[in-house]
């Protein structure tokens, strides 16, 4: 590993863009679909990998959900969790808040209580055996009408105390965040943090209704924020957090080259961007790999790569007391690796 490489894996940070489906590796949805008897279209794991050429998010869609159907058991969900914190632990994650989306289950047949009660099992495990605080962000599915989003939240009614946050994921174009304004203030309601997906492929207006019409804590993606110089310098002027996911943009050609990625304009427009890996499985990469292509790309410091860890911690869901924690043994690493 290069020095670069191990001083990022030594950086203290936090995850707060992760898809726990998205951390399906091939050769775990092989290993479940052999224990659940689930016929999936791919013959080899090598077939699974040259799969995932994508040109466009519903290109990667597609192949997600396909490998989501392996997943049928509270053990599943478990293993599938557990998998993801013991190969982050190597990248110097802390804490993670990571997403999951019970429609792609529920609605084929698999009980909102198998899949949140696998997760949760997952993250305790993480916590005692690695060290990595979690929380849960239950995602709604913007592809599918706003009320399935009330039915799912009242599946999630009995876990609420459980459950940090909402959020909105799947296909951008043609779902644009006001489609989901009443859901999300009920949620607001009960008491959730509220997160959503914008500005990835759909445009900046669609930020501006994350914002105005949502009211999100934080903004997942938000690359094309840039595009509107006043939206911009209000991202900045609200310190508002984008969980930035650098190879997920490349894979999906929202940059065509990691050179022309705008992470570092981000935090030079005083931004409070984080990096984070999206679908690691799927795009080449866990966080640490993120950090690595950004910072060799467009020639981030050492103190750039500090911010952005520390932006993390910032925008997380922790409460006060953990932030400065984690803010103190990051700055520690950080001094003492001069």
């Amino acid at each position: 590993m290069s020095d670069l490489g191990t001083f990022i894996a030594g950086l203290p940070k936090a995850e707060l863009h992760l898809h726990i489906e998205g951390s399906l590796e091939p050769e775990l949805m092989f290993a479940l679909a052999q224990r659940n008897g689930v016929a999936i279209p791919f013959a080899s794991i090598d077939e699974v990998r040259a799969a995932y050429s994508f040109s466009r998010l519903q290109d990667f869609l597609d192949i997600y959900y396909q490998g989501a159907n392996v997943l049928v058991t509270e053990a599943d969900f478990h293993d599938l969790a557990a998998a993801y914190f013991a190969r982050v632990a190597a990248d110097g994650v802390v804490h993670a808040e990571i997403m999951f989306d019970p429609q792609t289950h529920t609605d084929r047949g698999i009980a909102f209580d198998t899949v949140i009660r696998g997760l949760l099992s997952a993250m305790e495990e993480a916590e005692a055996e690695h060290g990595i605080t979690s929380r849960l962000i239950m995602s709604f599915l913007r592809h599918l009408d706003e009320e399935s989003a009330f039915a799912t939240l009242a599946m999630a009614e009995p876990w609420l105390d459980r459950i940090a946050a909402v959020g909105l994921d799947s296909s951008e174009l043609g779902h644009p965040p006001e489609k989901f304004a009443r859901v999300f203030a009920a949620a607001r309601a009960k008491g959730l943090r509220l997160v959503a997906h914008a500005g990835e492929e759909g445009p900046p207006a669609y930020v501006e209704q994350a914002l105005d019409l949502l009211g999100v804590d934080r903004l997942d993606h938000g690359n094309r924020s840039l595009e509107d110089p006043v939206l911009t310098a209000r991202l900045a002027r609200e310190g508002m957090t984008l969980t930035v996911c650098p190879l997920s943009n490349l894979k999906l050609c929202v940059v065509d080259d990691m050179a022309d990625h705008p992470i570092d304009r981000m935090l030079a427009e005083g931004i409070r961007a984080t990096v984070n890996s999206d679908d690691p499985a799927y795009f080449g990469g866990y966080v640490a790999d993120n950090y690595v292509a950004a910072a060799e790309a467009r020639g981030l410091s050492r103190q750039d790569l500090a911010r952005l860890a520390r932006n993390s911690f910032l925008g997380s869901f922790l409460d006060d007391a953990a932030v400065a924690a984690h803010l103190a043994r990051l700055d520690a690493y950080v001094a003492e690796a001069r």
